[in-house]
């Protein structure tokens, strides 16, 4: 299967004029720290943009961020949460509405970013209100995917973490590719999460080498990926781990980890206790697991994370 992001469905943005670009990148300021995007951007190297860029709903479709090596993101001071280098985010809906205004076909290409990236659409994670809401009938996981930005490709950049996981896929994100890239830096979580109810995203080609505080990458509650031709130096910590987040928040976590093809990769520097890829990781054990009863179905029905069909071999462990 070819790892490239699907072809483009909205029309491509056009570029960015001058007075737009000039705006981004102008030093940022105490209060005009974010800049908006809604145009195509092309960089060159040495040029560094130190506003956060915000890419929010469909104004934000077709957008692409050419960087030619150049750097995007506040770097070392900005490790708050709220502090990103790149969002990629939908717009709630409208009074009287329940339609997300979502973002599509965004691409970010050969960017040096410091700090980390965020897609999301209902929720920033999967304890967000709307998340928890929407978690509680069924028919979440479509609604939630419906809901957050789709078909956003990541490719022949450089992430690099200083604290917050670099790159984090929220609930409902689909179609996202990060290939031919560099996971670099330290996080005191994941090197990537893959949320609830996300689903169809491709990892392929990368390099991780960057200090965690536990597993490279997480699947939780996340489906239908390929984690393709990836080398991970693991620092003695885990590579992926498969699982189902249950009850956190109060939210029903819907779909299971399933599906996912995790094949081609290269793991180096394991720890003794720490295996390469483990599937179904938590099965029901976790102290959030009982906050999310009551509810006939997901995780509130059955605590276990019940993936199945996931493909997980061949790789190779150095």
């Amino acid at each position: 299967m070819d790892a490239s992001p699907p072809p483009a469905i909205v029309r491509p943005a056009p570029a960015c004029d001058a007075a737009t670009r000039a705006r981004i990148l102008a030093p940022a300021r105490p209060g005009d720290e974010t800049a908006t995007l809604t145009c195509s951007l092309t960089l060159g190297r040495g040029e560094r943009v130190t506003r956060r860029l915000l890419l929010e709903g469909s104004a934000a479709s077709g957008v692409t961020l050419a960087c030619d090596g150049a750097a995007i993101g506040p770097g070392e001071a900005g490790t708050g949460l709220l502090d990103f280098a790149i969002e990629i985010r939908s717009r709630a809906p409208a009074a009287g509405s329940d339609r997300w205004d979502r973002p599509e076909d965004i691409t970010i290409r050969d960017c040096d970013i410091l700090g980390h990236v965020r897609i999301w659409g209902m929720g920033m994670n999967g304890q967000g209100p709307a998340v928890r809401e929407s978690s509680h009938s069924l028919g979440h996981t479509e609604r939630a995917q419906a809901a957050a930005p789709t078909r956003v490709g990541i490719l022949s950049s450089t992430l690099t973490a200083f604290g917050r996981i670099p790159l984090y896929l929220g609930p409902g994100v689909t179609r996202v590719t990060l290939r031919d890239s560099r996971v670099r830096g330290t996080s005191s979580a994941t090197g990537l999460y893959l949320d609830a109810e996300s689903a169809d995203n491709v990892i392929a080609d990368n390099d991780f080498d960057i200090r965690t505080g536990r597993e490279i990458i997480a699947v939780d509650g996340s489906a239908r990926n390929r984690i393709t031709g990836n080398r991970f130096a693991l620092h003695g910590e885990g590579g992926m781990r498969l699982y189902r987040n249950c009850g956190e928040g109060g939210t029903v976590r819907h779909q299971t980890p399933s599906d996912n093809v995790i094949t081609g990769n290269t793991f180096r520097g394991a720890g003794f206790f720490a295996a390469p890829i483990v599937v179904n990781s938590r099965n029901g054990w976790d102290f959030h697991c009982g906050a999310d009863a009551g509810y006939p179905f997901g995780s509130s029905l059955d605590n276990r994370d019940n993936g199945t069909g996931n493909v997980v071999e061949p790789n190779r462990t150095e």
